[in-house]
């Protein structure tokens, strides 16, 4: 799947523009979240907790070119706004398992997105998955092929593609815009278009999973796109996030493990996080705090760097060459 990248691309895009942003709203849904959930000033439930579900046989098989960095920039996303991210999976292109995860995650966790599947081959089942999941119809969305044919580009092998005359190629193409659509809510609150010089919504379903590409530069560009609607969701609407601080130690983990212990239960009720990470090959480790109060944090950095005879570090490893 993922060996079709540049026609995908093709598919969903024009090289690349400035960014413009449609407003969508997002529907509370029938996901179940917990009893007493706040919302914001829009009605929209708040967002706490996030997982990712990342679909692809090619993912699992190690194909060198398709080696996923969807994870890696979905977590930096999620610190970034303060979202904690709880979860990501990797599986199949298996309708049975799409359909179990997906149910799963909806009903644990605020904003679930998806990476991958939603092309115009065979192996391309997410959308099916879902729907199947939320016992929804596939539906072709209108305003979604309108801006596939104006805005998606030919592929060099058939550059007078007749988008008129029936073909498997043109169904292969419908294909990517038969969206799980839920008659009972708004249908521009299940199709959010993020961009207008891309054809593909992000479909959200069940009011809380965000299907988008498996391509990164496409999966990045539409989950960036989609932040201004999520601000107003969040517990920081500043998005203001998480704050790491790292503090550069020469010594073993087993020499700082006992006073990193108290640490930990110390600053627990304050919601910091103590991390230590050892890196191999290098003569200093890492301590890492990590949480949304960042002065107090700040307040227990000469504690921790005189309790591990470390120093604070911007960077990982910058002090690597002392």
């Amino acid at each position: 799947m993922f060996g079709r990248l540049s026609q995908l691309a093709r598919h969903f895009s024009r090289p690349l523009p400035n960014y413009a942003h449609r407003s969508a709203a997002f529907g509370s849904g029938t996901h179940t979240y917990p009893a007493m959930a706040a919302t914001s000033a829009q009605g929209k439930s708040m967002i706490h907790t996030a997982a990712a579900l990342i679909i692809g046989d090619e993912v699992l098989g190690g194909k060198v070119e398709t080696v996923d960095t969807n994870s890696a920039f979905f977590a930096k996303f999620c610190f970034r706004l303060g979202i904690q991210l709880k979860r990501i999976e990797v599986i199949a292109d298996d309708e049975d398992e799409i359909v179990e995860a997906t149910r799963r995650m909806s009903n644990n966790y605020d904003f679930v997105v998806t990476s991958g599947g939603i092309g115009p081959t065979h192996d391309d089942i997410t959308y099916q998955s879902i729907a199947k999941a939320f016992d929804l119809p596939l539906v072709l969305h209108e305003e979604a092929y309108e801006r596939m044919k104006r805005l998606s580009k030919p592929h060099p092998s058939k550059p007078k593609f007749n988008w008129d005359e029936p073909s498997p190629a043109l169904e292969a193409k419908k294909r990517m815009v038969l969206l799980p659509i839920d008659k009972n809510r708004p249908l521009d609150e299940q199709a959010v278009f993020v961009d207008e010089e891309l054809w593909v919504p992000i479909s959200v379903v069940n009011g809380n999973i965000h299907i988008l590409p498996g391509i990164p530069r496409l999966f990045e560009r539409m989950l960036d796109a989609l932040k201004p609607q999520l601000l107003p969701r969040l517990r920081d609407p500043e998005g203001k996030g998480i704050h790491r601080i790292m503090i550069s130690t020469p010594m073993p983990e087993s020499s700082v493990a006992g006073y990193l212990t108290e640490l930990a239960a110390k600053v627990e009720a304050r919601g910091i996080k103590v991390g230590s990470y050892p890196r191999w090959g290098k003569a200093r480790n890492t301590v890492t705090l990590v949480g949304r109060d960042v002065e107090y944090m700040r307040s227990l950095v000469p504690e921790v760097e005189k309790a591990v005879d470390g120093k604070r570090v911007v960077v990982e490893g910058e002090d690597d060459s002392e």
